[in-house]
Order: C-alpha cells, then structure tokens, then sequence
C-alpha cells in the first residue's frame, strides 16, 4: 500500500517509519512518505495560510498550494481514496479501516489553524474522517492514528495475520485478557485454563471473558453482538456462563451497599441518641 500525507509539518511523522511499519517499509509491504504542502505554495514568502473572509478568529488554509500539492502526487493514474482528517468527518472505526486497508493508496490532507478552504476540499477530497470527537491543533496526529490503524492491517504487515483477527472490534468484541511468563506474579497467577493446552476449553474462556469484559465495558457493543447471532448449544451455555457470572456480582454488589446503608442508619442513631443525653 501507497500511502502519502499532505502536510505543513512533515517532521512530526518520524515514528512512523520505525517498528512494526518500518519494517513493513523496507520488506516493501507500505510505502509512506510525507510531502511538505508549503514547497507548492506560490505566493512569495510561501505562507499556506490566510486570514478568513467574512471575519473570525484565527487563519485558514488556501486552497492553491493543497489543490496543485495533491495533483502533483496523485498523478494521472490515481487509485485509491484522498482523505482530510477533519473533525466533522465520518468517525474512524475499525470497519471503516479494514475498508481503507484493501485500498492501493490513500493520500491524507492534515489541515491546520482553523480548517482549510472549502473549494480545496470541493476540488480534491473524496472523504472526510474524525478519529474522535475532540478538536486537535492540527490534522497530523489524526492522520498518524489513521495510518497505523490501516496499515497494520495490510497482509503481512503484522507477521502474525491471526493477531488482527482475534482483537478489539474485529470480532465484535472487546479482547480477552493476555498473560506470559512467569506464571505467578506479586501473588497474580495465571489462570489455570490456559495452562493445561485444552484448546476448546481456552476458547470457550477467552470467549467467555471477552463477552463479559464487553458487557461491562461496553453494553451497546455486546448487544449489537448478540442481537440476531445463532449460538450452537454449547456457545449458548458459555454465553449464559456470563449473565450468570454478571448477575452474581451484581446481587453480591447490593447486598454489600444495603449493608453498608444499614451500618450509616445505625450511625446516625448512635448519633442522635449521644446528642439526647
């Protein structure tokens, strides 16, 4: 995958040229280069900025040096989606990645100061993406989260193409949690299931712990996942594994906040008593 960032700030992007998609770099799996939007700039002390018409505070990005930056490194046989990280985009989800994954390339705009000229993006975005809704100082660590999120999901990139299959928001659920060595801990063992090398009884743990993480952590998540999904009986009584798991700590919870409510009633007693004599 061919992936280039249109940019004002090309220096922020070092980290994306180590680890994981470094080296997927130099097998020739990524391709990633930044391109300083600046160098098109053709007014003569090649600003990339202006104040905006109609008032308001702060600078926004002109459109000559975005518009002949894109069509300089987009060519004349472009294939792939043209992006400008924008928080008024569509929110980067992990469905959304795996759709750009499958791209042969992507060009990111980061913009800058307070947005970029309308007909910039009129002329040459296809799309607009959020990571988040928060407001940044600048498009580049949007547009750093973008890449690592697609590019890892390049065949071949991770190594290990099972590692992208089995986490958070693939499978539609949060992900089980992981140990290694040693087996003890600070007086934290490892659970006994994994080490016995029963796989079905792992899978059924791990699916068992990942529906209940999800549950807890994210209910919306876990109903989506649920609704409609036809479970064999065996993962029916593994899913109900969990409720019950859910209901006991819950029941257990009350119980302990009922206890404590009583302990506070006959605290206030002691104390309306001690205030009588």
């Amino acid at each position: 995958m061919k992936i280039t960032i249109l940019t004002t700030f090309p220096e922020m992007f070092a980290p994306l040229h180590t680890s994981i998609l470094g080296r997927a770099e130099k097998a020739g799996l990524l391709a990633i280069r930044e391109v300083n939007i600046r160098q098109y700039s053709k007014n003569k002390h090649h600003n990339t900025d202006d104040a905006p018409f109609g008032g308001g505070a702060g600078m926004v990005m002109l459109a000559q040096p975005i518009v002949d930056a894109m069509r300089d490194v987009q060519g004349e046989n472009f294939s792939g989606r043209r992006i400008y990280l924008s928080p008024r985009g569509e929110t980067l989800t992990q469905k959304k990645a795996e759709a750009l994954a499958k791209e042969d390339e992507l060009i990111l705009l980061c913009g800058h100061y307070e947005g970029v000229d309308q007909r910039a993006l009129d002329l040459c975005i296809d799309e607009e993406i959020s990571i988040g809704d928060y407001v940044l100082t600048g498009g580049e660590l949007a547009a750093m989260v973008l890449v690592d999120c697609v590019a890892r999901l390049v065949p071949g990139v991770l190594g290990c193409e099972e590692s992208a299959v089995t986490e958070s928001f693939t499978s539609g659920l949060l992900e089980y949690p992981q140990y290694t060595r040693p087996r003890e801990f600070e007086g934290l063992t490892v659970p006994e299931v994994l080490l016995n090398g029963n796989h079905a009884k792992i899978v059924d743990w791990q699916t068992h712990e990942a529906l209940y993480i999800t549950l807890r952590r994210r209910p919306e998540m876990a109903k989506a996942y649920l609704d409609g999904r036809k479970f064999t009986r065996h993962e029916k009584k593994v899913v109900d594994g969990v409720f019950e798991r859910i209901r006991a700590e819950d029941d257990e919870a009350e119980r302990a906040a009922e206890a404590a409510d009583g302990k506070s009633a006959d605290a206030d007693d002691e104390c309306t008593e001690n205030q009588d004599i």
